[in-house]
């Protein structure tokens, strides 16, 4: 995959000024394009829009694609285009919206550059869009696919079949499908939910699947979001939080996500999250507890409290059911001692004086700040960057920071 020598050529001496004014770029391109196929918003995150971090993840993507076409050097951009597809597969994206994106996203390129944006280069950065595009619709319809889902009706109907409380603001849904049988999924993967809020507007959040493969039915666990700083509260999980009860139908998407749980591999893990990104940790320590119970873990989690830390009772059994399995907690608010387990430390998670094998694979799911901080903790340890994994929700801005581009 490369661009024409002379495209190329264009690219490498215009790659700065357009990732100057990426972000730039893109929050014109997002307002204009709603403007003209407001459908799409039943597609994107309103809320992602809002505070600028859509925007942000789509300029810091295409630039890293574009350096990688110039320059032999680069990061290879497979694992980030592999992440964006799964991702879009969890929301229902048809290869025909591209055509509209690029349509779009060339046009708001024009209007921030203005007169230097010459026919020519106009047309290799629609040469750099192409490439990054046809490689996305490539792998999203090798996911589709492979889950036997149609493109064109990338919903499911579950069945909330069960519902626990696991503190005030996260609860858990066991659904099932209301035709048909539970769809296979790898421990670690994701669905989407869609619903149809009361202003008449449809719109998808994505929940771990927090449960290890079971065949019958698929565990979500949700956190209400508050909003904050004059923000709004989450709209689908206060939603949910009011509507999902059991008997309630949903609309699922296919499981997605590339941070999954290896079935062969032996070696030590280490499990790094905070707050809700607990989830795809908990479904690790349930398919592990049951499949690999000797397996060394190491599981490091750091919360509000532990009325705050949900799952803890699940997760609890795990540990304790696993001959060589450890865990240690971090509260802010005070430090309990857990049950049976090693007490808890107050204050923000420190792994300045933890010992960890060198030679474990990390799976991290929690807040950017909280992930690049623990992940340069473990690298000062001996762990290699390469056997550094993460989890993001919501659009993935891990590349945006220098430290981490390379992961």
């Amino acid at each position: 995959m490369r661009l024409t020598p002379e495209s190329e050529q264009i690219v490498a001496a215009t790659a700065g000024v357009v990732a100057e004014h990426a972000e730039q770029i893109t929050t014109v391109f997002y307002p204009d394009m709603f403007a003209a196929h407001p459908e799409l918003m039943r597609v994107f995150n309103k809320a992602n829009q809002a505070i600028g971090e859509q925007p942000q993840a789509l300029a810091a993507s295409v630039v890293a694609f574009a350096v990688q076409l110039i320059d032999p050097e680069a990061p290879d951009f497979t694992p980030v285009m592999q992440r964006i597809a799964h991702k879009h597969v969890s929301l229902g994206i048809k290869a025909q919206e591209y055509t509209i994106v690029g349509h779009h996203l060339l046009k708001a390129v024009k209007t921030v550059l203005g007169d230097a944006i010459t026919p020519e280069i106009a047309a290799a950065w629609d040469e750099v869009y192409w490439l990054f595009g046809c490689s996305l619709i490539a792998e999203e319809a090798k996911l589709y696919a492979l889950a036997g889902t149609d493109p064109a009706h990338p919903w499911r109907q579950y069945r909330v079949v069960e519902r626990f409380e696991e503190s005030d603001d996260v609860f858990s849904l066991l659904l099932v499908p209301v035709q048909g049988d539970v769809p296979t999924h790898r421990t670690g993967q994701y669905v989407a939910i869609a619903v149809d809020l009361p202003n008449g507007e449809r719109q998808p959040r994505q929940y771990t699947i927090s449960s290890g493969p079971r065949g019958d039915s698929l565990r979500v666990t949700i956190k209400r979001v508050h909003g904050v700083d004059g923000a709004p509260d989450g709209q689908v999980s206060s939603w949910l939080h009011a509507n999902a009860r059991p008997g309630a139908i949903l609309d699922v998407s296919q499981p997605a996500g590339d941070l999954v749980l290896d079935d062969s591999d032996a070696t030590p893990l280490v499990l790094v999250s905070a707050g809700i990104g607990i989830t795809p940790i908990a479904a690790i320590m349930e398919d592990l507890s049951r499949r690999q119970p000797d397996r060394k873990v190491r599981l490091f989690h750091a919360d509000k409290s532990h009325d705050h830390h949900a799952l803890y009772d699940s997760l609890r059994r795990q540990v304790l059911a696993m001959s060589d399995a450890r865990c240690q907690m971090w509260y802010e608010e005070q430090a309990e001692v857990a049950p049976t387990l090693h007490p808890a430390r107050s204050g923000f998670m420190d792994l300045s004086d933890i010992e960890v094998p060198s030679d474990a694979q990390v799976f991290m799911c929690g807040p950017l700040p909280f992930m690049r901080t623990s992940r340069l903790a473990l690298m000062e340890k001996g762990i290699h960057s390469e056997n550094i994994h993460y989890e993001v929700f919501g659009p993935d801005l891990w590349a945006q920071n220098p430290e981490t581009a390379s992961v």
